[in-house]
C-alpha cells in the first residue's frame, strides 16, 4: 500500500513507522489513522518483522494531537463514532498486536499523540519531549483511550490532575511517573529504541506474543489475568520455540528460534 502521511522501513527485523506530517506537527487526521492501521497490520503479518518502532518526523513532535478541524462541527453521534472507530482500527489494535511496539517519543505527544504512545507496549522519550492530554481545554475529553490508559500507567490521582488541568509534563517527570521507560537525547532516541528492539528480536516471538496477551489481560474488565497467563503458559509448551529454547539452554548454546 502506498502511504501519503507515513513512512515505513524494515531493517534487522525491526520495522520503523514514521508519521510524516511535519508541517502539521504530525497531527492525526483520519487518513493518517487509516494509514497507520494498515502499516501496523502489514508489519504484524510480516514474518521478517519482530519489533515495530513508531515515531514522528522532525525534531518537534511525535504527534502534537488530533486534527481538530476535522471534527469541530460533529454531532453527538458522530463524536461517538469517531472515538469508537479510532479505538478499534488504531489504538486498541496497536495495544493488542502480537508484535511488540515501541513508541519513540521525539517531542510533543499531546492528545491523540499521547494516546497513540500509550497504546504502544512501552515508550522511550527524547529529553525535549512534552506529554499531556489537553482535551478539556477544548470542551471535550480524551476519546482514544486516554482516560483509561493514562490511569493504568500513572495511577488515578495523577491521571485526574493531568486531564483536569490540561497540562503538560516533561520527559523527566514522565519517567518518574512511569509513563515512559527511558529518557535520552534526541540524537540517541532511535538508536536506543533499536538497541532495545535488538534484544527483543533474540527471544521467542511466539512467547512474546503470548506474554503481550497475558499482560494486557491484567487491565481488562471481567477477564481473569491469572487464567489467561496459565493458558498462555501451557500453550507455549506445544511450540517449536519452546523445544528449541529448552534444548539450547540444556546444551548451553544460544537459541535459534524458528518462530512457531
Amino acid at each position: 500500500m502506498n502511504f501519503n502521511n507515513i513512512l515505513t522501513e524494515t531493517k534487522n527485523s525491526i520495522t520503523t513507522i514514521t508519521i510524516n506530517r511535519p508541517k502539521k506537527l504530525n497531527a492525526l487526521n483520519q487518513d493518517t489513522i487509516n494509514e497507520l492501521h494498515h502499516a501496523f497490520k502489514d508489519a504484524d503479518l510480516d514474518g521478517d518483522t519482530k519489533v515495530i518502532i513508531v515515531t514522528g518526523s522532525g525534531e518537534k513532535a511525535f504527534v502534537a494531537g488530533a486534527d481538530i478541524s476535522e471534527f469541530a462541527d460533529y454531532t453527538v453521534e458522530e463524536g461517538e463514532h469517531l472515538a469508537a472507530n479510532g479505538q478499534k482500527i488504531l489504538f486498541d489494535f496497536v495495544e493488542n498486536l502480537s508484535t511488540p511496539v515501541i513508541a519513540a517519543v521525539n517531542g510533543f505527544a499531546l492528545g491523540g499523540g499521547l494516546e497513540l504512545a500509550m497504546s504502544c507496549h512501552f515508550r522511550v522519550a527524547s529529553n525535549n519531549a512534552k506529554m499531556g492530554l489537553p482535551e478539556v481545554s477544548l470542551g471535550v475529553i480524551p476519546g482514544y483511550g486516554g482516560t483509561q490508559r493514562l490511569t493504568q500507567l500513572v495511577g488515578k490521582g495523577r491521571a485526574m490532575e493531568l486531564i483536569m488541568t490540561a497540562g503538560m509534563i516533561d520527559a523527566t517527570k514522565a519517567l518518574g511517573f512511569g509513563l515512559v521507560n527511558h529518557v535520552t537525547t534526541q540524537e540517541e532516541l532511535l538508536p536506543l529504541c533499536e538497541k532495545i528492539a535488538g534484544k527483543i528480536t533474540k527471544n521467542s516471538s511466539v512467547a512474546i506474543a503470548e506474554a503481550i496477551k497475558a499482560v494486557n489481560a491484567s487491565s481488562k474488565d471481567g477477564v481473569n489475568g491469572f487464567e489467561v497467563e496459565i493458558k498462555a503458559f501451557g500453550k507455549c509448551f506445544g511450540t517449536e520455540d519452546f523445544a528449541e529454547g529448552t534444548t539450547a539452554f540444556l546444551e548451553k548454546r544460544k537459541a535459534d528460534f524458528p518462530g512457531n
